[in-house]
């Protein structure tokens, strides 16, 4: 075990950071105020109450800090702190703002063919004029009959489409994929004979959200092994907004962080504003077990491919690398490395 770090001198260097970053007073302001709380303390209360479970109790000192403290007493040099030393200081807008231009497509995007608003051709040219070389064509799968799901032969329609559709928009490329339903055992809505067949596939739980951490963990890392997936879209389910608002479902995200990095499969970062998923705790979780990301708008219309920057300032504001970010790709290496998926099993 690694000896305790200083707190104090931890909380001092974030709140340097985040006024190098330019970022809201009252964040600074949270960080000075704690180191000062802590200073008084003295070492050893704050250890005591840190073991006790007593931090928070303090004036001050809510979750973020609590877990910040925690992991400088455990020798851990905070994960708050090393995003910041990761970002070098910059705004996190300038950071998501690079990250945008390093953007070259988008891996999940919705059509009238399911539950979008326009046509697969009015979304690829909308998707074009964002400045993007491809996008994957992600409708849903049958069992969300709400979204209009598409049975397997409606999928077989829009695989036509979209070769017709690449011939006429090239060298704009639409990737064929899908949005397909993870069921509650962790297999998928679709048959495995059509999902080889795409080229990218992106699942996604819609059902039983609410389904107990055990349960829930084991369903998305059932989901993760298959080679037949390639990106676990909106992890938590979450809804902030809207009336279907709704918690995050629970997982042991360490587990399914940990085989996303080794399977080689994506977490997307989804970047609809009722969604914002996964949380940036979460998020940072997923950076620091090397998982890669998908910053994806989830547009059901042509004008919400344009919300990808909210994605990627949270993805900067979590020390998302640029390098592993698929979607940052060009579309020959994304088709690559789902095709990896299929070859190798995993």
């Amino acid at each position: 075990m690694s000896p305790p770090r200083d707190a104090v001198a931890d909380l001092r260097r974030i709140a340097f950071l985040l006024e190098a970053a330019s970022e809201p007073t009252f964040r600074v302001r949270a960080f000075r105020n704690a180191a000062a709380t802590l200073a008084r303390l003295g070492t050893e209360e704050v250890a005591r109450r840190t073991a006790a479970g007593s931090l928070r109790s303090v004036p001050g000192i809510g979750e973020v800090l609590e877990r910040t403290i925690a992991e400088s007493l455990r020798g851990e040099e905070p994960v708050y702190l090393r995003r910041l030393e990761a970002t070098g200081g910059l705004p996190v807008a300038e950071l998501g703002a690079e990250l945008r231009l390093a953007l070259r497509g988008d891996c999940h995007v919705h059509s009238d063919w399911s539950d979008g608003g326009a046509s697969i051709r009015d979304m690829a040219e909308a998707a074009a004029g964002e400045g993007h070389a491809y996008f994957a064509l992600t409708d849903h799968s049958p069992s969300l009959k709400v979204a209009n799901g598409l049975s397997a032969e409606r999928l077989e329609q829009q695989l036509a489409e979209v070769a017709a559709l690449n011939r006429d928009l090239a060298p704009f490329r639409i990737l064929s994929g899908i949005e397909v339903d993870i069921r509650p055992d962790g297999s998928l809505d679709q048959s495995d004979e059509l999902l080889a067949r795409l080229d990218l596939v992106v699942g996604a739980v819609h059902s039983e959200l609410r389904m107990e951490e055990r349960g829930m963990t084991r369903r998305l890392v059932t989901a993760l092994a298959n080679p037949l997936l390639d990106v676990l879209a909106h992890p938590t389910g979450r809804m902030l907004a809207g009336p279907r608002r709704r918690p995050p479902s629970e997982f042991d995200a360490g587990i399914v962080f940990a085989a996303a990095a080794s399977l080689d499969k994506a977490i997307e970062v989804n970047s609809r504003p009722e969604r914002l998923d996964p949380p940036k705790r979460l998020l940072r979780l997923a950076v620091e077990a090397g998982c890669r990301i998908a910053i994806d708008s989830d547009a059901h219309a042509p004008g919400q491919l344009a919300w990808l920057p909210r994605g990627c300032d949270r993805a900067a504001a979590c020390g998302v690398p640029v390098d592993g970010v698929v979607n940052a790709w060009s579309a020959e290496r994304v088709l690559e490395w789902a095709r990896a998926h299929r070859t190798t099993g995993a």
